[in-house]
């Protein structure tokens, strides 16, 4: 009977052995897999990841290992419809941004059968897993910051040449105007002479309200912050667009939360804003389509939104769009600085600007000014 206990004694401390064995290699796995995971490709390691949990379990052939975060969620083979699982959290900069589970089938196990360092193991590979995912987010920090660096000095120099080509184009485009103007009226009487001045009178028009966008982006017009009452402002923008709306036959719904927000702003930079927004949306929009504008006032800030139902915004080119003479308008239909004024206005009062995807077709513009 001694020797059968010894034997049985022996046995079990061999089984032990090759628990720890399988654990210890899983985490060596899981370790040489997070030191070699490429930041553009960390689902192909995280699912690497989940395929270590699996074989380092007691009841391999039975074990489903699962992965769920806010971005991804992986998960091994389902082979039972319900299972009984330990489960560890992932924490990203201290904050729970998912879950590391592995079970077993319910019908064949209960959580007795789950080895106290197994629960060790989760827990260490659910803490490599948060460490590999803020080494990501720091990494994705590092290369925006670089880029908006680069976006600001791109933006800087721009903004000095264009500030002395609107410096330089203003005189001579008002004596286009003004000698136009004395053209038409020596020509009352040759009707072809009066409309090929028209044209010039209209292309010079034009010429001037690119440059006025130009000093606009080169912050050469002058703010006037005062606090003012917005929706008023907004409604007065919104009116003077309505035969524009009509001509595309296009429907223009308004809402806001509060009729009396008030923001120290300077309200002609904030109907340049609306005007640009509303006449992108309108160009973008199809006909017969609906173009909505509401105002939220949140605690600390004032939320400006436009969406339309048009083609929406490519990903390709979704961080080009506030760039200066970016346009994906045909040659004559833009000039490709509105949104990048719309930009510059409104980081000029310190707020925000994004785009989304409007459901189920389009592109919501969103601007955030601080109450602050």
């Amino acid at each position: 009977m001694k020797q059968i206990s010894f034997l049985e004694n022996m046995a079990s401390v061999e089984d032990k052995l090759k628990e720890r064995i399988k654990e210890l290699t899983c985490l060596y796995e899981v370790t040489s897999i997070i030191v070699n995971c490429d930041y553009n490709e960390i689902e192909v390691g995280l699912q690497a990841i989940v395929s270590c949990l699996k074989k380092a379990w007691q009841y391999g052939n039975d074990t489903q290992a699962v992965l769920a975060t806010e971005s991804y969620y992986i998960e091994t083979k389902k082979e039972h419809k319900d299972y009984i699982f330990i489960t560890s959290t992932i924490t990203v900069f201290n904050k729970n941004k998912g879950e590391l589970k592995v079970g077993y089938p319910a019908s064949k196990y209960m959580l007795g059968d789950f080895l106290e360092e197994e629960k060790q193991l989760l827990d260490n590979v659910a803490l490599e897993v948060g460490n590999l995912l803020e080494r990501k987010e720091i990494k994705e920090n590092e290369i925006l910051i670089k880029r908006q660096v680069e976006q600001a000095d791109r933006l800087r120099i721009l903004g000095e040449i264009t500030a002395g080509i609107a410096h330089e184009l203003n005189t001579p485009l008002a004596n286009i105007l003004g000698f136009a103007e004395l053209l038409k009226d020596r020509n009352k009487h040759d009707k072809q002479a009066a409309k090929d001045v028209d044209k010039i009178i209209n292309s010079a028009i034009y010429s001037r309200e690119v440059v006025k966008k130009l000093m606009f982006f080169a912050c050469e017009m002058p703010q006037q912050k005062k606090v003012v009452k917005i929706i008023p402002t907004i409604k007065e923008a919104i009116e003077l667009l309505n035969p524009i709306l009509k001509t595309k036959n296009i429907t223009y719904k308004f809402a806001t939360t509060n009729e009396d927000i008030a923001l120290k702003i300077d309200g002609i930079q904030l109907t340049q804003v609306l005007f640009n927004l509303v006449m992108n949306a309108v160009y973008f929009s199809p006909e017969g389509g609906t173009i909505v504008l509401e105002v939220a006032d949140r605690q600390q800030e004032v939320e400006i939104s436009i969406s339309d139902e048009g083609p929406g915004i490519k990903d390709k080119i979704g961080d080009k769009i506030f760039e200066p003479f970016f346009t994906t308008k045909p040659i004559g239909d833009g000039s490709g600085l509105g949104l990048s004024v719309v930009h510059g206005i409104v980081k000029s009062h310190k707020g925000t600007i994004t785009h989304s995807c409007n459901t189920p077709k389009g592109t919501i513009f969103t601007v955030t000014f601080s109450k602050l």
